[in-house]
Formats: structure tokens, sequence, C-alpha cells
């Protein structure tokens, strides 16, 4: 559905993606990880049709992205930057997008749950209402292809699961790209992982087929955790323990709970991206 086709892009003569191949076949989310200044970004603009490859095609259902302004109509694409005009109403400026792009404010109202934020002006809500109306932009019309430039940037966790579970619920049968720097969302919310490092693809498959090693997590609690799990220990304020994977993640708040504490944060402790890079994937 979509083709990347030896693509490098970048700006003036700075060059940041350096022939970049990459074909989504199948409806999913693919969650484009990577350290700050990977290429991420460039990645996103470059399929959005904001910056013309250097050399390179992409195809959009075999058409050339590049050939119509119909083709990249098709695209959907939220920037890391919420671009929202701060005075108007949430109602009002989806109206002005909706008039741009031909599309349905109410349609997008009901995509998002905002009826109840209909009347407010963008300036008057939270960082997590924001991004909310932000991705709404997205959804004012069927597309082919969504792209979200880490939405969930800036959020506390709390609000960074409800957006989350939003691109879930709005994205099934959808294709999606999405992307992130935390390797713990990328599992969460991710069908398939493209890792991208320095402008190169290092990584592109099944979320299954990435082997990650040992995470370690940090967790606030109500109480003391050691008893349940004695192989951690404190850092300042969180308890830090190694896990496996996401799945064990999830046991660990299961037993905290289960045991009668409240679990107030759960929280990667470093970034094991940078790992990631080096371990290839199970055969």
């Amino acid at each position: 559905m979509l083709r990347i086709d030896s693509v490098s892009a970048g700006y003036g003569t700075t060059e940041i993606l350096h022939s970049i191949s990459l074909d989504f076949s199948q409806p999913g989310i693919y969650v484009v990880l990577g350290p700050n200044g990977a290429g991420k970004t460039t990645l996103f603009r470059t399929v959005a049709g904001v910056i013309k490859p250097v050399v390179g095609t992409i195809t959009l259902d075999s058409a050339d992205l590049y050939s119509s302004n119909a083709v990249r109509r098709e695209i959907g694409y939220l920037s890391h930057v919420s671009a929202l005009p701060e005075e108007m109403t949430v109602r009002d400026s989806l109206k002005f997008y909706a008039e741009i792009e031909d599309g349905s404010v109410d349609r997008a109202i009901d995509a998002l749950e905002l009826r109840d934020l209909a009347t407010k002006k963008i300036n008057s809500l939270s960082q997590g209402q924001k991004k909310r109306v932000s991705i709404a932009k997205l959804f004012l019309r069927e597309r082919k292809l969504y792209l979200m430039d880490e939405p969930t940037s800036n959020l506390d966790p709390v609000v960074a699961k409800e957006v989350r579970d939003i691109v879930l619920r709005l994205s099934k049968d959808r294709f999606v790209l999405y992307s992130s720097h935390n390797l713990y969302e990328a599992q969460e919310i991710g069908d398939y992982i493209v890792l991208i490092k320095d402008g190169a693809i290092g990584f592109f498959g099944k979320k299954d087929e990435l082997r990650t090693g040992e995470y370690r997590i940090g967790v606030k609690t109500s109480g003391d955790p050691s008893k349940l799990f004695p192989q951690g220990r404190y850092e300042k304020e969180y308890y830090v323990m190694s896990v496996s994977g996401r799945e064990q993640v999830s046991e660990v708040v299961k037993g905290l709970v289960s045991a009668g504490l409240q679990v107030y944060e759960v929280k990667e402790m470093g970034n094991p991206l940078e790992e990631l890079f080096g371990i290839g994937v199970e055969q």
C-alpha cells in the first residue's frame, strides 16, 4: 500500500535519510522507533509530502506521492508540534481545517469524544486535551494513511496512556505510522516495529521478532515493594527492577495491586533503545 524505495532526503545540503526502503503492505500500527535525531521526523515529513526526496520514490497504492495533490490528500499528518489556533474554540478550529479538507467536524468531535470541549478555547485546554484536538484533525475524513509523529511527547503517563488508547481504538484495520523514542510504548501499541538510527533502517518487522533483552523499570507505590520483588533496589524515589519484557511489566503491576499497594507510576529507567541497535532478531 505504501512503498518507500531507496529514498534519501534532508534539508538543503544536509542529508538525513540515507537510501531508505520500506514496504507497508498490511494494515496495522507501524511504530517508528529511534533516539532523538535518528531521522524519524524527516521520514514522516518526506512521506507526508512536506519535503521532497533528493533521490528515490514514494508510492501510495502504486501512485507517485508527488504526482498530484490528490495523492497527498490521502495522508493525514500529525506533527509533533501542535498547530492549533489558540484563540479559537475547539469546534471553530476544527471547522477551519474541515473547510480546507472537505471534512466533517462532527465526525472528528465524536471520534475523539470532544463534545464537552467543543465550545472551549484552545488556549484554555490542558496539554492532553490539545493533543486530542490535534488528533481529531486527522479524522475529519477517511484517509488511506495516518502519520503520527510522537503524539505522546511531553504528556504525563496517565494522559499518554489515554492518547494511546484513542489511537488503538481509531486505528483498527488502518495504516498508521506512529513515531516514538519509547520502547515500552512501541510494545504496547505497535503491530510492527521500524528501528531507525542515523538515517538508516536497523530493523523492520513484527514486534514479536525483535529481541529486546532486559529492561529496567522504576515504580512508585504506596508501600514497600521490596517484599514482593526483593531482586530490586531503591534509586531515589523509585524502586528499580529488571524485567524481560512488556508482559512481565504487567505481571509486576498486577502483583503490587494484588498485595494491596497503590501504583502511582511505572517508568523506564534509562533508554533500552540504546542497546537495541546492537541486538539482533530472534532466529
